[in-house]
C-alpha cells in the first residue's frame, strides 16, 4: 500500500506547468493536456505508469490510458476517453478531469483511489456516458449529485467503502442502463424507488449490509432488465412472483438472502433467462415445473435451501441447460426419466437429498457429462453403463446410497475420470481390468462395498493415483507388485479384506507414501526393512490382525514424520527396537505378538502399557507384564533391599528439609501480603472455585509459560488440580513501585474487559476473572495444555498436525472470530489475530485469545492512535490509515490460514522483502500451487488444502471490500471439509476461488 502524502493545492499545481510553458514558447501544449498534466499531479503514481505525460507534447492523445477523437478543428483533436485502471495509482479523486469537455469515458477501477468523493467533483461532465471507479478505498456515502451527469449510462462504484443507504437521487438517473454498487458498505433497506429507473438493463447490488428488506415487487417495472444481481442483500420474505414479468431478463440471481416461501411458477416465464440462482436461502415447497419453456436457460442452482417433494419431469429439458444444481435440500422422489434426454447436461449436483430409485436407463448417453455428484441419498440399481458415454466425465460421486451390481465395463474405458467415490453402497463383483488401470485419476474409493477377486497388476496404469481407498470389501489375492509404479500414491488402504501373501519389495518405489492401512487381512511374511526404510513420508502404518512374523524393522525408528504405527495382533517376535524411541506417535500398539526382552527405556511408563500386552516374553517395570522373576541369590536380594532404605531415608531427610525451609519461605511472604489483599478487588464472570489469592500466590517466574506484546502469562495449579493461565499485564510507561508489571490503561478497559468477560462461545478462551490492584491487572483464562498454534505449527512437533487437524483449527478460529464480529452487541474487533493467539486444548481444537489490545466498536469503522497487531498480520488499510472494522481481523485470518496451508512463517527470510501474502502470490503466478503446500503434509488431501488456501487469499485481498466477513468464511471452510467434493481450478497460472459467481456472466467470473 503506497504511503500519503500531502497534495498540492491546485494553484501550486498548475504553477510549474504555467513556468514551463512561459520559459520554454516552443511548448504548445493545449488545455487539455494541461488538465490532464494536472491530474496526474494530485496522484501518486509509484510505477511510474504515466510517465509518458509529457509537457512537450503538443496534445495529449499519445499518453497511456488517453483516446482522443478528432474535434470540428482537424489540427485540435478531443479527448473523448480516459482509463487508467490498474496502474497503482493513489490520492483523491481529481475532479479537474470533469474540465475535459468532451470526456464521454473515464476509469480508475483497480487502483487505490482514497478519500471521500465529494458531492460535486463530477460535475459538469457533460458527456461522460460510462464512469468506473469500482476496486478502489473510496469512503463515505455515495454521491447525490451523480444523476445530475445528464448522458449518464454506466456507473460501476463496486468494491469500495461507500456507507450509509443508497441517495433517493439516484431514481432520477435520465438515461442510466448499468447501476452497480456490489460490495461495499450500504445501509438500510434495499430501495424500492431504483424501479423507477426504467431504461436499467444492468442492476447489481450484492454483498451490501442492507438492513433486512424485501426484494420490491415494483423491480417487476424494470422491463429492460437483463441482469438483477442481489446476492448476500440481507433479503427476506418470498420472492415476488411479478418478477416473471421482466421478459428481458437473462441472469437473476438472489443467493445467499434470508428469503423464504415456495420458488414462483412465475420464474418459468422469464423466456430470456440464462441462469437462475437461488441458492443458500430459505425456500421450500416444491421445484415447479415449467423451466423446460425457457429455451435458453443453461444454469439452475436451487441448492442450499429446505425444497421438499419430487423434482419435476422437465427440470432436465430446457434444452440448453448444462448445470443443476439441487444439492442439500429434501427432495424426494426419483430422478426423472428425462435426465437420459438432458442434450447438453454437463454438471449435475444432486447429493444431499433423499432421492431413491433408479437412475434412467441410458442417463449420459446424451448429456456431455463432466461432474456428477448424486451422493448421500436413497439411490438404488446399477450405476448405468451409459453415465461416461461422451468421453468427458471427469468426476463421479455417488457414495453413501444403495447402488448394487456390478462396476460397468464401460467406467474401465472412461480415461477422462479424475475422482472416483463409490464408498457405503452395495455394488458387488470383480472390477474391471481397465477400471483399476485409470490414467488420470487421483482419488479412487471403493471403501464399504461387497467386491470380490483381486487387485489387478494392470493397476500399474494409474500413474496420476494418488488416494487408493478398498477397505471394508472381500477383495482377495495378494498386493500386486505392479503398484510399486504408482509415484504418486499418498494413501493406500485396504483393511477388512481377504488379502494374503507379504508385502512385495517393489513397494519401496513408492516414495510419496504417507498413509498405509492394511489390517484385518491375511498378509503374512516379513515386514521387509528395504521396504520401510524408503517410506520417508509415512506418517501412519496399520498392519494390525494380520499373520506378519520376524522381527519389527529398526529402520521404522528413522522414519520422520511416522506418528501412528500399530502391529497388534500378529505373530512379530525378537526385542522392540530402540530406534523406535525416536518417533512421536500419537497411536502405538505392539500387543499381541510374540515380542520378548526388555523395554526401551523411554516406553517404561503407564502411557504405554496397553501398547505391550499380551506379549508375555516382554519384561519391565510395569506391572503385568513380566511373566516371571530374574533369577538370583538371597544375598543379592538383601543387598539390593539395603541399599533402597537407604536411599528412601536419604530422600525423606531431603524433603523434610526443604519442607521447612519452604514453609518458612512462604509464611514470610503471605505475611507480607496480608497487608494488601484488602487492597485487591476481583469481578468474576463465572462461577469460580477459587480466591483471588490462590492466585496471587503462584505467580512465580518458576510458573511462566509466556510473555507477549500486552503481558506475561503463566500456569497457576489451583488446589483443586485445575489449572488456569494468569496473564499479568505489561507497563506501558514508568513502573510503580508496588507493581513493577504496570499497563496505564484508558477509561473504557474495564468496560472493554467486563465485554469480554460475558463472551460465551466455544471457540474464545473463556475469561474466568478480572483482578485489580491500583494499576496492575491480572487476567485468569482457562489454561490450554497444547499451547499456541504458532509455537506448535512452527517447530519440531508441527507432524502432530496433520491437515485434518489444521482444517478443524481454521474452523474453529473462524468461529470464534464470526462470533465476536457478528453476534456481540457491539461487535468486537480483535486487532491481533495470529497463530501466536489461537490456542489449543488437549483435543487440538481451537480458541481465539489475548484480547489485550481488542476494541468494542459500534456501527462503522474506528480510528486508532496507534497500530495494534503484530508484523505480518496487520492489513494494508489499517497500517496506511489507522482505521479499523472487521476486515482487519478477516485479514489477519487469512494470514494464519495461508500459516496453516503452507507451513511457512508470516514474516520469513525467505521471503524477502515480501510478507507470506506477497510470496504465496508469486510463487503460485511462477511455479504453481504445489510449491506453496506444505510438504509435509503430503498429497493426500491436496484437493482441500487448494481450497482453503483460496479462502486464505480471498481473505488477505489488498481491498477491505473484496474479504469476506468472518460469518462467510465459516460458510465456505464448511464447505470444504477434508474427502469433501470439487476443487478450485488453475486458469492462467492464478487459483481461482471457487465460491462466488457473477450473475453478469453465464458461466460465472470471480467477483
Amino acid at each position: 500500500m503506497p504511503h500519503s502524502k500531502k497534495k498540492p493545492t491546485t494553484t501550486t499545481t498548475m504553477l510549474p506547468l504555467l513556468l514551463l510553458l512561459l520559459l520554454h514558447p516552443s511548448l504548445s501544449l493545449n488545455q487539455e493536456g494541461l488538465y490532464l498534466l494536472q491530474a496526474k499531479q494530485s496522484l501518486y503514481d509509484p510505477n511510474l505508469s504515466l510517465s509518458d505525460w509529457n509537457p512537450r507534447d503538443a496534445t495529449p492523445c499519445n499518453w497511456t490510458g488517453v483516446t482522443c477523437s478528432p474535434s470540428p478543428s482537424p489540427s485540435a483533436p478531443t479527448v473523448t476517453s480516459v482509463d487508467l485502471s490498474n496502474l497503482g495509482l493513489s490520492g483523491p479523486f481529481p475532479p479537474v478531469l470533469c474540465r475535459l469537455p468532451n470526456l464521454s469515458s473515464l476509469s480508475l477501477s483497480l487502483n487505490y483511489i482514497n478519500s471521500t468523493l465529494p458531492p460535486s467533483s463530477l460535475l459538469p461532465c457533460p458527456s461522460l456516458a460510462r464512469l468506473d471507479l469500482s476496486q478502489n478505498l473510496l469512503v463515505g456515502p455515495l454521491p447525490s449529485s451523480l444523476p445530475s451527469l445528464p448522458s449518464l449510462a454506466y456507473l460501476d462504484l463496486s468494491a469500495n467503502n461507500f456507507t450509509g443507504p443508497i441517495p433517493p437521487s439516484f431514481a432520477t438517473f435520465p438515461n442510466l442502463q448499468t447501476l452497480s454498487l456490489v460490495g461495499n458498505l450500504l445501509t438500510s433497506q434495499l430501495p424500492s424507488f431504483l424501479s423507477n429507473l426504467t431504461s436499467l438493463r444492468h442492476l447489481n447490488l450484492s454483498y451490501n449490509p442492507f438492513s433486512p428488506s424485501p426484494i420490491p415487487p415494483s423491480f417487476s417495472n424494470l422491463t429492460s432488465l437483463h441482469t438483477l444481481w442481489l446476492a448476500g442483500c440481507n433479503l427476506v420474505g418470498p420472492i415476488p412472483p411479478s418478477l416473471g414479468r421482466l421478459s428481458s431478463l437473462t441472469n437473476l440471481d438472489v443467493s445467499a438472502n434470508a428469503l423464504t416461501g415456495s420458488i414462483p411458477t412465475s420464474l418459468t416465464r422469464l423466456r430470456s433467462a440464462a441462469q437462475i440462482e437461488l441458492y443458500a436461502n430459505l425456500l421450500t415447497g416444491p421445484v415447479p415445473a415449467g423451466f423446460s419453456n425457457i429455451t435458453t436457460l443453461r444454469r439452475i442452482d436451487f441448492s442450499m435451501n429446505n425444497l421438499s417433494g419430487a423434482l419435476p419431469d422437465d427440470i432436465f429439458l430446457p434444452p440448453l441447460l448444462d448445470s443443476l444444481h439441487l444439492y442439500e435440500n429434501n427432495l424426494s422422489g426419483s430422478v426423472p426419466a428425462t435426465a437420459s434426454r438432458a442434450a447438453m447436461l454437463a454438471e449435475l449436483r444432486l447429493f444431499s437429498n433423499s432421492l431413491s430409485g433408479l437412475l434412467p436407463a441410458g442417463f449420459g448417453r446424451l448429456s456431455p457429462l463432466t461432474f456428477v455428484d448424486l451422493s448421500d441419498n436413497a439411490l438404488s440399481g446399477e450405476i448405468p453403463g451409459t453415465i461416461c458415454h461422451s468421453g468427458a466425465l471427469g468426476e463421479l460421486l455417488l457414495l453413501d446410497n444403495y447402488f448394487s451390481g456390478n462396476v460397468p465395463e464401460s467406467l474401465g474405458r472412461c480415461r477422462s475420470l479424475t475422482r472416483v467415490r463409490l464408498l457405503n453402497n452395495r455394488l458387488s463383483g470383480e472390477i474391471p481390468a481397465g477400471f483399476w488401470a485409470l490414467p488420470h485419476v487421483s482419488l479412487l474409493e471403493l471403501t464399504g462395498n461387497e467386491f470380490s477377486g483381486s487387485i489387478s497388476p494392470a493397476i500399474s496404469g494409474a500413474g496420476n493415483l494418488s488416494k487408493l481407498l478398498i477397505s471394508r470389501n472381500q477383495f482377495s489375492g495378494s498386493i500386486p507388485k505392479e503398484m510399486g509404479a504408482l509415484s504418486n500414491l499418498y494413501e493406500f488402504s485396504a483393511a477388512d479384506n481377504k488379502l494374503t501373501g507379504t508385502l512385495p519389495q517393489e513397494l519401496s518405489d513408492l516414495a510419496e507414501l504417507g498413509q498405509l492401512d492394511l489390517h484385518n487381512n491375511a498378509l503374512g511374511g516379513e515386514i521387509p526393512s528395504g521396504v520401510v526404510q524408503s517410506w520417508k513420508k509415512l506418517s501412519q502404518l496399520n498392519l494390525a490382525g494380520n499373520g506378519f512374523s520376524g522381527e519389527i524393522p529398526a529402520e521404522l525408528g528413522d522414519l520422520p514424520v511416522l506418528n501412528y504405527l500399530d502391529l497388534s495382533g500378529n505373530s512379530l517376535t525378537g526385542g522392540i527396537p530402540l530406534k523406535l524411541q525416536n518417533l512421536k506417535l500419537n497411536q502405538f500398539n505392539l500387543s499381541d505378538n510374540q515380542l520378548s526382552g526388555p523395554l526401551p527405556p523411554l516406553f517404561l511408563t503407564s502411557t504405554y502399557r496397553d501398547s505391550f500386552l499380551g506379549n508375555p516374553g516382554l519384561c519391565g517395570d510395569l506391572s503385568g507384564l513380566c511373566s516371571g522373576t530374574e533369577d538370583g541369590s538371597t544375598d543379592h536380594h538383601g543387598l539390593v533391599w539395603a541399599l533402597r532404605i537407604i536411599f528412601v531415608l536419604s530422600v525423606l531427610i531431603l524433603v523434610a528439609g526443604a519442607s521447612l525451609f519452604i514453609w518458612r519461605y512462604w509464611s514470610l511472604k503471605r505475611a507480607k501480603q496480608r497487608t494488601d489483599r484488602a487492597k485487591w478487588t476481583l469481578t468474576s464472570f463465572h462461577k469460580l472455585g477459587f480466591s483471588e489469592y490462590e492466585i496471587l500466590d503462584s505467580l512465580d517466574e518458576d510458573n511462566v509459560i509466556g510473555s507477549g506484546a500486552s503481558g506475561k502469562v503463566y500456569k497457576v495449579v489451583l488446589g483443586s488440580g485445575e489449572a488456569v493461565a494468569v496473564k499479568k499485564l505489561w507497563g506501558s510507561a514508568k513502573k510503580d513501585v508496588e507493581c513493577p508489571d504496570r499497563i496505564l490503561y484508558d477509561d473504557g478497559f474495564e468496560a472493554e474487559v467486563e465485554t469480554l468477560g460475558k463472551i460465551r462461545h466455544k471457540n474464545i478462551v473463556k475469561l474466568w476473572c478480572f483482578c485489580s490492584h491500583k494499576e496492575c491487572k491480572l487476567l485468569v483464562y482457562e489454561y490450554m495444555p497444547n499451547g499456541s498454534l504458532g509455537d506448535l505449527l512452527h517447530s519440531n512437533k508441527s507432524g502432530l498436525l496433520d491437515w485434518p487437524t489444521r482444517y478443524r483449527i481454521a474452523l474453529d478460529a473462524a468461529e470464534g472470530l464470526s462470533y465476536l464480529h457478528h453476534d456481540c452487541v457491539p461487535a468486537i474487533v480483535h486487532r491481533d489475530v495470529k497463530s501466536n493467539n489461537i490456542l489449543l486444548d488437549g483435543e487440538f481444537r481451537a480458541r481465539v485469545a489475548d484480547f489485550g489490545v481488542a476494541k468494542v466498536i459500534g456501527k462503522g469503522p474506528k480510528s486508532m492512535s496507534v497500530i495494534a497487531g503484530s508484523c505480518g498480520y496487520i492489513a494494508p488499510e489499517y497500517a496506511y490509515t489507522l482505521r479499523v472494522n472487521e476486515k482487519s481481523d478477516t485479514y489477519s485470518f487469512g494470514v494464519v490460514i495461508l500459516e496453516l496451508v503452507t507451513g511457512k512463517l508470516p514474516v520469513d527470510p525467505e521471503f524477502g522483502e515480501k510478507d507470506i501474502v506477497k510470496w504465496v502470490c508469486a510463487a503460485l503466478e511462477q511455479k504453481g500451487v504445489d510449491h506453496v503446500l506444505d510438504p509435509k503434509l503430503g498429497p493426500s488431501f491436496r484437493e482441500e488444502m487448494c481450497k482453503v488456501l483460496n479462502i486464505g487469499l480471498h481473505c488477505a485481498s489488498a481491498l477491505p471490500i473484496n474479504r469476506p466477513s468472518m460469518r462467510r468464511v465459516v460458510k465456505m471452510l464448511l464447505d470444504v471439509s477434508p474427502g469433501d467434493r470439487s476443487c478450485s481450478e488453475k486458469k492462467n497460472g492464478k487459483l481461482t476461488p471457487y465460491y462466488y459467481e457473477d450473475a453478469s456472466s453465464d458461466q460465472g467470473s470471480v467477483v
